[in-house]
């Protein structure tokens, strides 16, 4: 996965950077003591400039605009879906904002199918279907809202990516 990303780039760990070669979104729950601090290990150990919400953010900033400043200025996105992931409102309004940058300048998403049936993220069945179960009911009025996450998760689920369940 690395090699298709400018490794030239020099690591930077501040949130005031001008961009990022890469930004990743994924279910904190679901991947971040495992297969997401290995990601990020790895493409830092290639001097890939990284966009990490534990480590990027300034403290006593609010979170949601300087993440998605950290989406505009990223040039490469990598969405791990895992059980959890369409269940969190956070990583479903990021995965949008993404699919808008993408729509917007073409840049490239590479989608991870962690512990996931990829037929399961694009179809919005199983366990996506039960979030999105939930999403429904808790927000009826921005029924507009819940679509465009809907349609984010078909699109970026629809891309050839790295199928990892029971690996």
């Amino acid at each position: 996965m690395a090699s298709s990303i400018n490794s030239s780039s020099t690591l930077v760990t501040s949130s005031s950077r001008n961009y990022y070669d890469v930004f990743v979104t994924f279910r904190g729950e679901d991947t971040r003591n495992n297969f997401t601090d290995f990601l990020f290990e790895a493409l830092e150990t290639k001097n890939i400039s990284v966009f990490r919400d534990d480590t990027n953010l300034q403290k006593g900033e609010s979170i949601r605009p300087e993440l998605l400043h950290a989406i505009e200025v990223s040039q490469v996105f990598v969405v791990v879906f895992s059980r959890n992931y369409a269940s969190s409102t956070w990583c479903l309004r990021e995965l949008e904002k993404i699919c808008e940058c993408v729509h917007v300048s073409g840049k490239q998403v590479l989608p991870v199918f962690y512990n996931i049936d990829p037929s399961e993220v694009r179809k919005q069945s199983g366990i996506y279907g039960e979030a999105f179960t939930i999403h429904e009911q808790r927000f009826q009025q921005e029924f507009q809202m819940v679509s465009k996450w809907r349609e984010a998760l078909k699109q970026v689920g629809s891309i050839s990516g790295w199928d990892l369940r029971d690996k």
